[in-house]
């Protein structure tokens, strides 16, 4: 499942091409087409993203788009292709076209429902006016594991499983930790932490969490090779030597994901 990062960067997508300008909506799949013919030819006036949901604003509406496990959001140029019949929606302007295929959700939704939906959600690190306070009264009151917590959209909006294990591992904490044993000089850390991280995750499109005297040329080590991309200290490296200590990195299940951690580093 995407991280909050790329729908930050989705939702600047959008405003950089589409914004301000009249848009072309159909859905060429058929399962929006009556919302659909709503929109079509309104103007996109602005995008927005809050934890791992996309919105999209035209008058007086918005699409909510959550991309959960399949979702997919491709950008290309005008004229568009033929669209197939996996494209759950489809927008166009004059210059570009975006596509959306195998999302969870794509619903036409008013002011009241997408109030609804920030509501449910915690603060997010890369929405500048949240409030780490909101989620620091939900973890110090709660014997449910940090890493447990971090994954938890209800408390923190937009961390998933490379965020979470980097910026423990970053922060020495191990994520066996309950809530309540973590100390607000952590949390103000990690939260600060996260929000540099996840900005360089939008700018670059890609997670990068080590830290410059880590890097491979630095340790004249080779470098990370992954489907996500990026340099990372613990994620999806179980059973290989820690870069710092040396000592054998971990995995274990913990809310239905696979934990990566160093149990030297990151000790109780």
């Amino acid at each position: 499942m995407p991280e909050g990062h790329t729908i930050h960067r989705l939702a600047q997508d959008h405003t950089e091409r589409f914004a301000g300008r009249p848009v072309r909506v159909s859905s060429p799949q058929g399962r929006f087409t009556e919302s659909a013919a709503l929109l079509d030819g309104r103007t996109l006036e602005s995008a927005e993203a809050h934890g791992k949901h996309l919105f999209l604003e035209l008058g007086d509406a918005w699409i909510h788009i959550h991309l959960g496990l399949f979702g997919k959001l491709g950008f290309g140029p005008a004229p568009a292709p033929p669209a197939t019949d996996t494209v759950r929606l489809r927008l166009l302007s004059d210059e570009h076209y975006a596509d959306l295929r195998g999302p969870t959700a794509c619903a036409l939704i008013g002011e009241g429902e997408k109030k609804a939906v920030h509501d449910r959600l915690g603060p997010d690190p890369l929405r500048p006016a949240d409030d780490p306070d909101r989620a620091w009264k939900r973890i110090s009151r709660s014997r449910t594991t940090v890493a447990a917590l971090l994954m938890d959209q209800k408390v923190v909006a937009g961390i998933g499983n490379v965020y979470r294990a980097e910026v423990l591992f970053r922060h020495g904490i191990d994520p066996y930790r309950q809530g309540k044993d973590l100390t607000r000089a952590e949390w103000d850390a990690m939260w600060a932490d996260l929000a540099a991280l996840m900005r360089e995750g939008v700018r670059h499109n890609r997670i990068d969490t080590v830290r410059d005297e880590h890097l491979p040329e630095a340790m004249g080590r080779p470098p990370r090779v992954d489907d996500h991309g990026g340099e990372v200290y613990v994620y999806r490296r179980a059973n290989m030597p820690c870069h710092l200590c040396g000592g054998e990195i971990r995995t274990a299940d913990l809310a239905a994901r696979n934990l990566f951690w160093c149990p030297t580093c990151q000790r109780r």
